[in-house]
């Protein structure tokens, strides 16, 4: 028998561009027409002061056009470097909490962008307690959903195409949530300690159980976790204090009943989409997920010790240390990767599969997809946009077959819209952990290896690993609205 079926494939991607003369943005090209239009002027004066012109403009836009192949100019990398030495020479690169701490007052609290956030506790509509992570600074709130996703193991590849559209669906459906800034999927893997799979055991042995049935649980306890992995998926979601009819924004109790009021719907909209049976975490749970990813040898005794309480003052690290190509926390040293560019051509649903599997040269790795989602209003303007900016650069260029592909997938990103799609921006974090510095370059070989079969490109977050390393958490941190690079500025570099 031969099924007519035929697996679907997903891809067009985009990374949207600004009209500009070659790799010139809009803000670029506007210096540079400005620029001729003084040098123009000058000339009428004088040819030597004109001459002196087009040499310094010449200097000031040769940063703009060399690029390295992830599409960095060199005025972002200058730029980076000297934000780096800056911070450096003021000690911001270093870290210090607990008793001896002159900033901490005894506690531990998280360093970085997430020095100032809070943790409440509110109940859902159902009743269900539920913690709330509160970002002062940019008055976010942000939700965790623990998910017990199903996989694709001895699944038909319909179902898990099934999964695919519902999941779609589920991004597609928060551009309409009011007040939804993003949301985040993070899937970590790291070492069974076996002590879940020790207390299970023991707890439901009955003692009168022959010698040897007891013998072989023993056996079974001591020797299954060996080598084994557990894997975590945990979704965030990300709300903005929106303001009320009258003009006031929401508090925090405020909005602690509006978001326990939308949880069960999300909830809901994940059931069909592989993510298996989720659920809101608790703040204790939530605080125990952070402590141990900033203190991995932590791992083993919380989890001896399920009834030890966890506060979010404590939940940071004591001594954290960043390095222009790594952060070392507490017992771990991480790298974190950032996605420059999304799979090229067409893809397919197991494209990710081996890049968030657990790999044996890597203690704990974290892959998380930041999704910033669009309302349907400036979805349409988007899109409408980024269709006109790619016919300028085909009618400005030399009609290279890049551009002409661009203007193809700027119509069909276009029509999709117009039929109900949502627009999304999104990229991948990827954390690699390890015990010791030592072992840095072996996880970073790693990670290089499991990114061709993702298609994906990576590069470091260089000078800003613990930024990234936060970002990565689902914590519902939105590294946008944490810069004080003016809009116009991170253009043009």
């Amino acid at each position: 028998m031969t099924s007519d079926y035929r697996e679907p494939t997903y891809g067009n991607w985009r990374k949207p561009v600004s009209p500009g003369l070659g790799r010139l943005g809009l803000a670029g090209t506007l210096i540079l027409m400005v620029g001729l239009i003084v040098i123009t002027l000058i000339a009428t004066l004088s040819l030597m002061l004109a001459l002196f012109g087009a040499v310094l403009l010449g200097v000031v836009m040769l940063p703009l056009v060399i690029q390295d192949a992830h599409g960095r100019t060199a005025l972002q990398s200058i730029t980076a470097r000297l934000t780096w030495w800056s911070g450096r020479s003021q000690g911001w690169h270093l870290y210090r909490s607990g008793p001896l701490s002159v900033v901490s007052h005894g506690s531990c609290r998280l360093p970085g962008l997430l020095a100032q956030s809070r943790l409440v506790e509110g109940r859902d509509s159902y009743g269900r307690p539920f913690a709330l992570v509160v970002i002062p600074s940019t008055k976010h709130y942000t939700v965790v959903f623990e998910c017990n996703a199903e996989g694709a193991a001895l699944v038909d590849q319909s179902q898990v195409d099934t999964w695919v559209s519902h999941w779609g669906q589920w991004l597609a459906s928060l551009s309409y949530e009011p007040g939804l800034v993003s949301a985040s999927v993070t899937i970590e893997t790291a070492p069974d300690t076996g002590t879940r799979l020790r207390e299970e055991i023991y707890a439901n042995t009955d003692p009168n159980a022959p010698e040897l049935a007891r013998q072989a649980l023993d056996e079974i306890v001591w020797n299954y976790p060996v080598g084994s992995a557990r894997v975590s998926t945990r979704i965030a979601v990300t709300y903005a204090a929106l303001p009320h009819h009258g003009g006031k924004r929401r508090d925090q109790d405020a909005m602690v009943r509006e978001i326990g009021m939308r949880i069960p719907g999300l909830i809901s909209g994940l059931s069909m989409t592989g993510a298996g049976s989720a659920r809101a975490l608790t703040a204790k749970e939530l605080a125990r997920a952070v402590r141990i990813a900033y203190d991995p040898d932590a791992q083993t005794v919380l989890e001896a010790a399920e009834d030890q309480e966890i506060s979010w003052e404590d939940a940071g690290p004591v001594a954290a240390q960043e390095s222009w190509d790594h952060y070392v926390h507490d017992s771990g040293c991480s790298i974190t990767w950032g996605m420059s560019e999304a799979p090229r051509g067409e893809v397919l649903s197991n494209v990710m599969t081996g890049l968030v599997a657990p790999h044996h040269d890597i203690a704990r790795k974290r892959v998380t997809f930041l999704y910033r989602p669009h309302d349907p209003a400036s979805a349409a303007r988007i899109v409408e946009r980024d269709r006109r900016d790619s016919r300028f650069r085909l009618d400005g260029a030399s009609s290279a077959a890049r551009n002409e592909i661009d203007v193809i997938k700027s119509d069909q990103s276009a029509l999709e819209e117009a039929r109900g799609a949502g627009v999304i921006r999104f990229t991948v974090l990827v954390t690699a952990t390890v015990r010791s510095a030592d072992e840095l370059p072996v996880a970073a070989a790693a990670v290089d290896t499991l990114t061709g079969p993702a298609r994906l490109r990576l590069r470091q977050m260089y000078g800003s690993q613990a930024s990234a390393f936060a970002a990565a958490l689902p914590l519902g941190i939105v590294i946008p609205d944490h810069l004080q690079v003016p809009a116009l500025v991170r253009e043009a570099l």
